[in-house]
């Protein structure tokens, strides 16, 4: 009876984990936000206003996802791929495109933003098990994978232009996962990989920026005021959480000490305010929801389930390791936001539509727990 109700009601644990974990990110986006958004926009809930309409939006996108046949996406797949161009390359055009320090991101909706390279990680996914549900035989070898090189390497060439390193590595590392999964062998994989690790050397060489990055991560203490700063507080509000934090709202740096304490760098007040401990359970939920992801890709009916359902999980528990790699000072820091916690509508939508899709799924899989 089990397996039954399994598969005709699909994976409601995912579903309840993930509205569960936007939740909670609003709750840490009011504390990590409420002194900067009350000193800058006048109200403390000025970015839990804008998350909880992200929300309501993503709720609703994920009804629809959860109850559209997820095998009729396929003949969206050229719509999705041009539109997410399309708007990629928007973000470049005068007067739409939105610049914040010094980076070109995002398309200008009025009182919001849409941010194009959320979509085009989407885009790819579904480009990429369309791809390879109608070529299943193709994935073994070198040359059999190159439309979807050619695609995830477009979509990275736009990303990168904006400047967006961090989602370009995210990208490459998303296509470099559903190429893996839909069976090229390790060592054309290597023909892929060798040479994407050189690509990323060379574009931090040549800017500067990325080089003070990189400086500053090595020695972050070298230039405290300057472009350690960051990570320093960082560092400062994970330290200080210690074992079981300093309580819910009590956190520190979010008092204009930590920038984008609310978008790119909420997993450091989140670690200052329940401390490890505490940390050890939000990580749990976060590998609860790749886990389900990856669960019901193994169990979907056919090849083009499969790769939709590894790449959604696998881009959530990417930027996720990416993200709190950043904020702890394992990686250069870059911005990232943690997914369906940090604050932005574009993501949060995207991310909890996938989550619909992932459940149509599991609703349709076979197999038993």
């Amino acid at each position: 009876m089990k397996p039954f109700i399994r598969r005709q009601g699909g994976d409601y644990a995912l579903l309840i984990a993930v509205v569960l974990l936007a939740v909670i990110g609003t709750v840490f986006i009011y504390s990590a936000s409420n002194y900067s958004a009350a000193a800058t926009y006048g109200d403390a809930l000025y970015f839990v206003k804008k998350q909880v309409i992200g929300i309501a939006l993503g709720v609703v996108a994920m009804i629809c996802a959860a109850l559209y046949d997820y095998k009729k996406l396929k003949k969206f797949t050229v719509v999705v791929a041009i539109l997410s161009f399309v708007a990629l390359a928007l973000v470049f055009v005068p007067g739409i495109g939105v610049e914040n320090y010094g980076a070109k991101r995002w398309i200008g909706l009025g009182a919001f933003t849409l941010q194009p390279s959320e979509i085009a990680k989407f885009s790819l996914i579904l480009f990429s098990a369309t791809y390879f549900s109608a070529y299943k035989e193709r994935a073994a070898n070198f040359s059999g994978v190159l439309p979807v090189l050619l695609f995830g390497g477009t979509v990275c060439l736009f990303v990168i232009l904006e400047p967006n390193m961090s989602i370009t590595v995210c990208i490459a590392l998303l296509m470099m996962t559903v190429i893996f999964a839909a069976g090229l062998k390790i060592k054309a994989m290597l023909l892929i990989i060798l040479p994407a690790a050189f690509a990323g050397v060379v574009l931090i060489l040549i800017e500067p920026y990325r080089l003070s990055r990189l400086a500053a991560f090595l020695n972050p203490w070298e230039s405290p005021k300057g472009e350690g700063y960051q990570l320093l507080q960082s560092l400062y509000a994970l330290g200080s959480g210690g074992w079981f934090g300093v309580g819910l709202f009590n956190s520190r740096q979010k008092y204009a000490f930590l920038p984008f304490a609310e978008s790119d760098f909420i997993l450091s007040v989140i670690g200052e305010e329940i401390g490890f401990i505490g940390l050890v359970f939000f990580f749990a939920l976060l590998a609860f929801i790749v886990f389900r992801g990856l669960r019901a890709a193994r169990r979907a009916k056919d090849v083009f389930g499969f790769i939709l359902a590894t790449g959604i999980a696998m881009i959530f528990g990417i930027q996720v390791v990416v993200n709190a790699l950043v904020v702890s000072g394992s990686i250069p820091p870059t911005g990232l936001p943690l997914p369906l916690v940090s604050s932005g509508n574009t993501s949060i939508i995207i991310f909890m539509a996938e989550a619909g899709v992932v459940f149509n799924i599991s609703r349709k899989g076979t197999g038993t727990f």
